[in-house]
């Protein structure tokens, strides 16, 4: 498959699969149709497990979907070299679920340097949730509990900014004491480190579109920059230029 070298890489990034009340990547069909069109063959990456799925279960849940777009899905635990499946790729996606289990597997097999070097050959990449985690550059912002340990928080680098998906709002008008903020601990993330953020809300993603990263979805996302610089984004925006 041919590509415009002056689109790379081509990536789809999403907060979520499943926004509230629809099924699983629905609200994503249209742009996915279009965005795999070409692809026959689609490697899934299940390592993430949501809620301790087995890889199969979770791959097939995948598979039931990808069916519908005419795409073939194989989980990368059924090849018996995933570096050599990551090298001879059509496509990519990596799930959602826990980003301490998936980064701690990509390490266990020496992926993190295969897959990037993949996408930014142009690849066509689609994450969402920890597979969104992993193209930032590393994995501190997410929100997962570390259940497993992980030999570096660094992850692909693909972008200039860390992603934390499922960003959810303060709620100052509840009368019961909620917990910490996801605004709270993104700006402790901002005493520490200076890699900016983008804060993903349920139902919106970034696609690279002619060397564009073009927010989308229904809401606008939260860029982090500083403690002193945090911006609302509208959907339909080029975040690019931010990180110039």
């Amino acid at each position: 498959m041919k590509r415009n070298k002056s689109s790379f890489p081509q990536i789809i990034i999403a907060s979520t699969s499943t926004v509230y009340g629809g099924s699983y990547l629905d609200y994503l069909t249209d742009e996915l149709t279009e965005y795999f069109k070409d692809i026959d063959n689609l490697l899934f990456i299940p390592y993430a497990r949501p809620s301790g799925l087995t890889h199969e279960a979770y791959t097939n849940i995948a598979r039931d979907y990808f069916e519908k777009l005419q795409v073939n899905v194989k989980g990368i635990h059924e090849f018996n070299n995933p570096k050599d499946a990551i090298g001879k790729a059509q496509a990519i996606f990596t799930g959602g679920g826990n980003t301490f289990v998936l980064v701690n597997k990509l390490y266990k097999y020496n992926l993190i340097s295969i897959l990037r070097q993949r996408i930014l050959e142009g690849m066509p990449y689609l994450g969402t949730s920890a597979g969104s985690n992993i193209t930032g550059q590393s994995m501190q912002t997410t929100n997962d509990m570390p259940i497993v340990s992980v030999p570096s928080y660094q992850t692909l680098g693909i972008f200039p900014f860390n992603i934390n998906p499922h960003y959810l709002d303060p709620a100052p008008d509840l009368l019961k004491h909620m917990g910490e903020t996801r605004d709270t601990r993104l700006k402790e993330y901002l005493h520490f480190n200076t890699v900016p953020v983008v804060a993903l809300r349920e139902g919106s993603y970034i696609q690279t579109v002619n060397n564009q990263w073009l927010l989308k979805g229904n809401l606008p996302a939260r860029i982090y920059f500083s403690l002193e610089d945090i911006r609302e984004v509208e959907s339909g925006t080029d975040i690019k230029p931010f990180f110039l």
